[in-house]
């Protein structure tokens, strides 16, 4: 189907948005995406200070078949725009009890690893990871790639016929302890569950297929191929799909907030700072709930109060940005630092909010693969402590928070970075709500519990505005840049599909 003269305003240039932007503009859509902030790229933003380069939001290069997927309808490749290297090790785990773990891309090698910590966890983890390879092959063929945004959508032979070898129900915590005994090897398995803003115990055990995508299809980082000496990262990623969607004609406005959406389709009136746009539909990659909220008049919303008060949403973070002087050996690209027990960390998050007094967290060092994210002689790292949306993170509370944080990391893993810091930036809670308009100061989004998978979340067409459509990962199919990105041809769909020619 075409769009040939319509006109679309999209409000948000997150993943979602930039491949819907994509999709309508292929579809012959005159598109122009409007962001709040100075650069595009949504939660994926790049923070540059004194040659050093962060990736602020997303790090990890995951379901490269995804990426293959979207470039590839549009006639062009990743490698059009970025190259990939993959990483060996995929990731290193400091235990708080001075055990280390490092898992490679070698599958034999893991076997073996896990065989250290269990009898017979080697062939244990081959049987997982067939069942997590057909969940993916079969998920992502028919419940991902094909937007089923109403139940009546389930009421399908061919849907039951596919579904009967999932595990729908359930928890991932009680899935995988029917593989694994040892507790290490089951957070091994559970600690995917962090890109889907989960816990073990909320998280429908159908999610065994992020560990496909870890162990089989591997981690990789974005490089800039066309330039030496250039930074690689996530940003390069963004960089490349805002480059493809200008090509294809779409248009963007940084530094341009919306104030308000007014109107209908073929008559849209988005409100910026400077004035009003005109289009004759919208899409919002905003936060689903700031849109409909502060955006639309109340005869607008689909939701009322209660309804966003009442979802479960995905954690917040509390996050350091450190340049520092000298290495940061024995730390990887990625490191998870892990507690022996971490249940409640997530507890914290899920059940009763509070500062993790015990946490799990992430340290990336991009330096140790890309010498261009930091000055010579020098780190590039990031801290990343999940943490309770909605937490107050006053100044006193960040500042006993990061000399924790500085502590636990020079504890757990003998990396001793307090004299060696250069620059520092702190983000959290108040910051996601600031600078994303992001509810509660969520990450991520809606975290995919049961009651919040598939048609359970909020829909990408609006019910009570012709013309006003939805993609991010609020929508189906949810959290994480590769379902953001298929979130983004959902909502084209769903638009050329009501008033496509």
């Amino acid at each position: 189907m075409k769009l040939a003269d319509r006109s679309v305003v999209v409000v948000g240039s997150g993943f979602g948005g930039l491949s819907t932007a994509c999709y309508l503009a292929d579809a012959g859509a005159d598109v122009t995406v409007v962001e709040k902030n100075e650069q595009v790229g949504g939660r994926a933003s790049v923070l540059e200070r004194d040659g050093f380069r962060f990736d602020m939001g997303p790090s990890w290069y995951l379901m490269p078949d995804v990426f293959e997927r979207f470039f590839g309808h549009f006639d062009r490749r990743p490698s059009d725009y970025y190259g990939l290297e993959r990483l060996d090790p995929h990731y290193k785990l400091f235990f708080k009890d001075g055990d280390e773990m490092t898992v490679t891309a070698d599958r034999e090698a893991t076997k073996a690893t896990f065989e250290e910590y269990e009898d017979g966890a080697g062939a244990a983890l081959d049987a997982y990871l067939d069942e997590a390879e057909e969940t993916y092959d079969i998920g992502m063929e028919h419940f991902v790639y094909t937007d089923r945004p109403r139940f009546r959508d389930y009421v399908d032979w061919d849907v039951f016929r596919h579904a009967r070898g999932l595990t729908f129900l359930g928890s991932m915590q009680d899935h995988v302890a029917e593989y694994f005994d040892h507790p290490k090897l089951r957070q091994v398995m559970q600690y995917t569950l962090v890109f889907l803003g989960g816990s073990p115990k909320n998280t429908p055990a159908l999610y065994n297929l992020m560990s496909h995508v870890d162990f089989n299809l591997g981690v990789h980082y974005p490089v800039r191929d066309d330039e030496e000496d250039s930074p690689g990262g996530m940003g390069v990623v963004v960089d490349g799909i805002a480059e493809m969607g200008a090509e294809m004609g779409v248009e963007y406005r940084t530094d341009s907030e919306v104030q308000s959406i007014l109107g209908s389709a073929g008559n849209f009136r988005v409100e910026v700072e400077d004035g009003y746009l005109r289009s004759d539909f919208v899409v919002s990659d905003a936060d689903y709930a700031h849109t409909e909220q502060e955006l639309l008049p109340p005869q607008s919303r689909q939701y009322d109060v209660d309804y966003w008060e009442s979802r479960t949403y995905a954690p917040s973070a509390f996050l350091l940005y450190l340049g520092v002087e000298g290495d940061v050996d024995p730390l990887a690209h990625h490191s998870l630092v892990l507690p022996t027990e971490w249940n409640d960390h997530f507890d914290g998050i899920f059940e009763d909010p509070a500062w993790p007094e015990d946490p799990a967290y992430y340290l990336c060092v991009p330096s140790q693969t890309d010498d261009a994210v930091a000055p010579e002689g020098h780190s590039n790292l990031f801290a990343l402590v999940p943490i309770a949306p909605g937490l107050d993170d006053d100044p006193e509370t960040r500042q006993r928070y990061r000399e924790f944080v500085l502590d636990d990391i020079a504890e757990n893993t003998g990396v001793d970075l307090r004299d060696r810091i250069v620059v520092e930036e702190r983000f959290s809670v108040s910051d996601f709500a600031d600078r994303y308009n992001s509810t509660r100061g969520t990450a991520l989004g809606l975290a995919h519990t049961l009651r919040q998978t598939g048609p359970l979340r909020p829909g990408h067409r609006s019910s009570e505005v012709p013309g006003l459509y939805f993609t991010g990962s609020f929508t189906t199919p949810g959290i994480g840049v590769p379902m953001c990105l298929i979130s983004g041809q959902h909502t084209a769909d769903a638009l050329l599909e009501d008033y496509g020619e």
